[in-house]
């Protein structure tokens, strides 16, 4: 459910984006999501759908490319993707890590008429 709120903001961005530059109409918007962000593709699409009726955006294709979840260790600067299984540094075995990618939802770009 929190995809509803987090495409409402997307959508108006775009809108707003849009207006300014007097589109006519939004045919692509290019989306970046990262792993970590919990946020469903196809949620997303079925909110998109349903709050771009009788807007610039409506019928628009939107795009997804996904960034994956990447950690680097405290304990010996490694960075590093996480494999799916072990949350823990391939290169030394810590378990003191930062999040530098993965947490991403933002519009990277929109196509218009």
């Amino acid at each position: 459910m929190h995809e509803l709120a987090v495409t409402q903001g997307m959508l108006s961005v775009v809108l707003e984006h849009a207006e300014k530059a007097g589109a006519k109409k939004v045919t692509d918007i290019y989306l970046v999501i990262g792993d970590l962000s919990t946020f469903v593709d196809d949620s997303v699409q079925f909110y998109f759908d349903f709050l771009s009726k009788g807007t610039l955006a409506e019928g628009a294709t939107l795009h997804f490319r996904r960034v994956p979840a990447t950690f680097r260790c405290w304990d010996c600067g490694n960075t590093f993707t996480h494999n799916g299984r072990d949350l823990s540094c391939p290169r030394c075995g810590g378990s003191r890590l930062e999040i530098i990618a993965g947490k991403e939802f933002y519009v990277e770009s929109i196509e218009v008429e």
